[in-house]
């Protein structure tokens, strides 16, 4: 087959993108179809004719050169291998992409907004990826006109770029476990109290993704290391992949002894999910809602705590006031509620490190006696 051009571009509109959603025609047809069982149902499904669907399809395989739908008399319409192939590889590069794409997205409203409006304010944020925190930038936006730089990077390399003073707020996770080594040896460098303060954002819930119907039976971290069982890592300094080596050293199970732990590493919880719905991996670490949204199974880890960090001097600064605002708001307590697996405990607090979390255990000297 002939290679294909693929181009890009981008438009301004009235209304906002939710998420980094690139829309292409050929996969959302392609999609349709799979999904419906038919033509006619996936017309309908896209608000179309029957014959414009019929059109499309006799379209793309004439630009592709190869048949993307089969039928029988009695049986519903199936994509081909070759269309499902496509449908799944699209996939897992668009969720790959969708921190990269958000980041370009938000560096074009910023160019909109600048020349639109100078007045409003401008907050730089690296954070650990999120599926909550492009809701809160775009909730902000229109609240509070708070125009939040969103780029998204493991939690080691976001609180690196706020000791750097390449964003003034960061955002980072850790989980409510009893064992927390690897995070604080990772984290804690980085983080000192009387410097920085914390400030609640969410609570999500942390576990392994799996197919929809689980054929592996994986219920366990321990059944990663069976025979047969692929799994799909994310990238090192990611707070999941900490969370991933802590879980597997609290448990004695050796990373080697996991297919698929040394030679796969998705930056985002998306592109896990998306791994594994594709068939690429049979299971790997992530949030529920990233679960929810590839429509796969979930079992439960752990139980996290989403904070953001800045320096204590830029408490009271109009951007982040703005933000603590928004965090400690109703409207952000209802959006989270909209998200499986994530909570609003503690939102818009303010927190002290010794306060929040388990790493600082200050000694204090016993008094002496007197006469001694």
């Amino acid at each position: 087959m002939r290679a294909r051009g693929v181009h890009l571009e981008y438009s301004f509109q009235s209304d906002d993108q939710h998420g980094a959603d690139v829309h292409n025609p050929l996969f959302e047809l392609l999609s349709a179809v799979r999904e419906h069982g038919s033509i006619q149902h996936a017309a309908k499904a896209l608000g179309a004719s029957y014959r414009h669907v019929w059109g499309a399809l006799k379209h793309w395989e004439g630009v592709l050169g190869e048949p993307l739908v089969s039928w029988a008399q009695g049986q519903p319409t199936r994509l081909t291998p070759f269309a499902q192939r496509m449908v799944w590889a699209e996939a897992r590069a668009r969720a790959r992409l969708v921190p990269h794409i958000e980041a370009l997205r938000v560096e074009l409203e910023r160019v909109l907004s600048e020349a639109l409006d100078g007045t409003q304010q401008v907050l730089a944020l690296y954070a650990s990826h999120d599926l909550a925190l492009p809701l809160l930038r775009e909730h902000a936006g229109t609240a509070a006109r708070l125009h939040i730089e969103l780029k998204f990077a493991g939690s080691v390399d976001a609180l690196r770029a706020l000791a750097e003073g390449r964003c003034v707020v960061a955002g980072f996770h850790v989980p409510r476990l009893p064992a927390r080594g690897l995070f604080e040896r990772s984290l804690k460098p980085l983080l000192k109290p009387g410097v920085h303060k914390l400030i609640g954002c969410c609570t999500r819930r942390q576990g392994l993704i799996v197919a929809r119907d689980n054929p592996q039976r994986i219920a366990t971290m321990r059944d990663l290391v069976n025979d047969g069982v692929r799994f799909v890592n994310r990238q090192s300094g990611s707070g999941t992949r900490l969370l991933t080596d802590q879980l597997l050293h609290s448990q004695g199970i050796a990373p080697e002894s996991i297919a698929g732990y040394a030679d796969s590493a998705e930056d985002s919880h998306l592109a896990v999910a998306a791994a594994v719905a594709s068939g690429a991996a049979d299971a790997g670490v992530g949030i529920e809602a990233a679960a929810q949204r590839y429509r796969l199974q979930f079992v439960p880890l752990a139980e996290e705590d989403y904070f953001l960090v800045c320096l204590r001097d830029a408490l009271d600064q109009p951007p982040v006031l703005k933000l603590r605002e928004v965090l400690a708001g109703a409207t952000w307590r209802q959006t989270l509620q909209g998200l499986p697996g994530y909570g609003a405990d503690r939102a818009g607090e303010v927190l002290s490190l010794t306060q929040a979390l388990p790493w600082w255990r200050f000694r204090v000297r016993k008094r002496r006696h007197a006469g001694r």
